[in-house]
């Protein structure tokens, strides 16, 4: 299957679960909380998408498995696996804000090879197969890339909350933020695709999952940036990450994170 398959197969997916989601958006709709002894949102649009883009996947693709975060794993010892986030930011989405989008990413052995962020409402696509990433939306089309940025004193940093993260992270954390120029919260998967677009230059998180991550590394790594563990290692398998536009602002960050 070649990069245009992909591409054409996975806007099919994208307007699928733009289609299922929207009718849901800024409506008075169930919320469960996923989460004993805290809150992880989730809601009938979120399991309704990720139905929607499992059907056509098993359907064009039966011997492709699938990693989604609302029904699990099919196949995940398959040569190409699908990586679902129906509403990464759900918790923006409940709330009405636009901070939100669906993820769909393709695993090839065992590393990301492609990557779209969707964001319905709002009409924006934001694409990656690792050596290019390109935006589509009301702004019209084009290619993106990271900017440059030499020193971490002139950095803008995103995390969607420091609340999210263990108190001895959360420290960590903090001592980055007091060397950067501008810290902003939210975003979620936004903030990443900002960074790919230009925007900003660091986003740090912890307790990420697979399905939050993997479709993002295609897109940044398309547009020049890098992302990785606190401890340099691959992001695919999430957990604490950190991505950046320059790579001596990784760096830079990398040292004081491992500190």
């Amino acid at each position: 299957m070649s990069a245009i398959d992909f591409t054409s197969f996975v806007d099919q997916l994208a307007s699928a679960s733009g289609d299922t989601i929207l009718p849901f958006f800024r409506t008075s709709l169930a919320i469960e909380n996923k989460k004993t002894g805290g809150f992880d949102p989730v809601t009938a649009a979120d399991r309704a998408a990720e139905d929607a883009m499992r059907t056509l996947i098993r359907r064009a693709f039966p011997a492709h498995g699938i990693l989604g975060e609302e029904y699990g794993t099919e196949r995940g010892e398959a040569e190409y696996v699908w990586v679902l986030d129906p509403i990464d930011g759900t918790k923006s989405f409940i709330s009405g804000m636009v901070a939100w989008g669906t993820l769909i990413g393709l695993m090839r052995f065992g590393e990301p090879v492609f990557g779209m962020m969707h964001q319905p409402f709002v009409r924006e696509r934001f694409t990656g197969d690792g050596g290019a990433a390109r935006y589509r939306g009301p702004a019209g089309d084009r290619d993106m890339r990271v900017r440059r940025c030499e020193q971490l004193s002139d950095a803008v940093l995103f995390t969607t909350s420091p609340l999210l993260m263990k108190e001895p992270d959360r420290a960590i954390f903090q001592k980055v933020e007091n060397k950067v120029r501008l810290s902003r919260y939210g975003g979620d998967c936004y903030a990443y695709c900002m960074l790919a677009a230009g925007h900003i230059d660091l986003v740090i998180e912890t307790e990420i999952n697979p399905h939050d991550i993997v479709p993002l590394i295609p897109i940044i790594h398309g547009a020049g940036g890098i992302v990785t563990t606190w401890e340099n290692g691959p992001a695919q398998n999430g957990g604490r990450i950190i991505a950046a536009g320059d790579k001596r602002v990784h760096e830079a960050a990398l040292e004081m994170l491992k500190g």
